[in-house]
């Protein structure tokens, strides 16, 4: 995967200077918080002393996620119940730029850390709070975890196939929109404060709304129509052809014709061109209602050749086709290499890891690689000292 990233504590992204306070566990926050700091925002990880929680995710006893979500970080353990520790933490928030935290909603207020408070101790700081189902409304107090969400945001029930249950994303999904969503908000924020339209805010980021977003306009379609669209495996309500596809080498490939001009190639392609002046097959919509039948004159034609036979005819005739990859297709493909989308970074345990590489890519002033993940309070002492504290004092002690 060519050049090993190496860790350069030197560096400088275009959000040098901003400091982020992230008291937030597991996977939504901690995206948040690696967006900043991968481009450069000083993330100060403030952890319980057992550490985040995806610390325990692990795999062949590598804790992966946290090599991963962690890196660019800065860790300081507190125990937040003991009066030390919330003095050390009123003192970070006091000189910090953003504060991000996704305890259930109401208990930054029972912790005497409200927003009123906040915004006495630093009128300028931009605190996110993420929540499953938002600050306010009927479920505000609900556990927030993402496969809750993506459940209830409708996210499931079109995923899958008819005859079959709904299907949960096997990954951390909502989370990960939620955590992008998210520094994109905390950006407008700054931007918001820079320009002097505002000094600090708090911003309610809920796990529920930005997942149900990429439902897009299914809400008038259910108004407009009555009808509530049904799960369609990977085929399409709303464009035909489009499907996944078996190979004669076992292996899939994804297509879409979501224009008719497409279309009408793809039935060049397949031998089949009178397909396109055929009633049930010249419009999209009439594919849409005999979608069974275009889907089976694909099904052949791919069954009938190698997965590489069948990119290479329909990429040649200019069709819109691609494998199915796994992450083994991923590590050897030449395009994530060259593009440089996953790269190896230094790791002191393996040698080197592959993770993926900062996006978006800003050619003036990129992001990059400048810590790797910490251990559990491995900053304690350094951090403590920048905010005029000892570790004597941590523990409650005069010194």
């Amino acid at each position: 995967m060519g050049e090993v990233r190496t860790f350069d504590p030197g560096q400088r992204g275009p959000l040098h200077g901003i400091r982020v306070i992230d008291l937030s566990r597991v996977v939504a926050g901690n995206m948040l918080s690696l967006q900043l700091g991968d481009f450069g925002a000083d993330v100060i990880k403030v952890e319980p002393p057992q550490g985040d929680a995806l610390r325990d995710w692990r795999d062949e006893g590598q804790s992966l996620h946290w090599k991963t979500y962690g890196r660019n970080k800065r860790s300081i353990a507190l125990n937040l119940r003991e009066a030390p520790a919330m003095e050390a933490l009123k003192r970070l928030l006091a000189g910090a730029d953003v504060f991000i935290e996704n305890f259930r909603p109401g208990t930054l207020e029972e912790m005497g850390l409200g927003p009123d408070v906040l915004a006495e101790l630093n009128p300028r700081l931009i605190t996110i709070r993420i929540s499953g189902f938002g600050q306010t409304g009927p479920y505000a107090k609900l556990p927030g975890f993402g496969t809750l969400v993506e459940a209830m945001s409708g996210f499931a029930a079109r995923t899958g196939f008819p005859d079959r249950e709904p299907v949960l994303p096997p990954l951390a999904l909502a989370d990960m929109i939620a955590g992008l969503t998210g520094a994109n908000a905390v950006m407008m924020a700054l931007y918001a404060r820079e320009r002097g339209a505002a000094q600090g805010q708090v911003i309610d980021l809920s796990l529920l709304e930005p997942i149900f977003a990429s439902l897009g306009p299914e809400a008038s379609i259910y108004r407009v129509t009555g009808k509530v669209k049904e799960r369609s495996g990977s085929a399409s309500n709303t464009v035909s052809p489009r499907n996944v596809y078996r190979c004669a080498d076992g292996k899939y490939a994804a297509l879409s014709g979501s224009t008719q001009v497409v279309a009408l190639r793809i039935f060049e392609v397949i031998g089949k061109p009178e397909m396109g002046s055929d009633p049930r097959f010249n419009s999209n919509a009439a594919r849409l209602k005999h979608r069974d039948l275009v889907d089976a004159a694909l099904g052949e034609w791919f069954a009938g050749r190698s997965r590489a036979e069948a990119l290479a005819g329909m990429r040649a005739a200019g069709a819109t086709v691609g494998p199915v990859y796994d992450i083994a297709d991923i590590a050897e493909d030449p395009h994530f290499a060259q593009r440089e989308i996953l790269v190896e970074v230094e790791d002191a345990q393996n040698g080197t890891l592959p993770q993926h590489n900062v996006f978006p890519r800003l050619s003036a002033t990129p992001g990059g690689f400048r810590h790797p993940a910490p251990e559990v309070g491995q900053q304690t002492d350094e951090i403590l000292a920048e905010i005029g504290m000892t570790p004597a004092q941590l523990k409650g002690e005069n010194a």
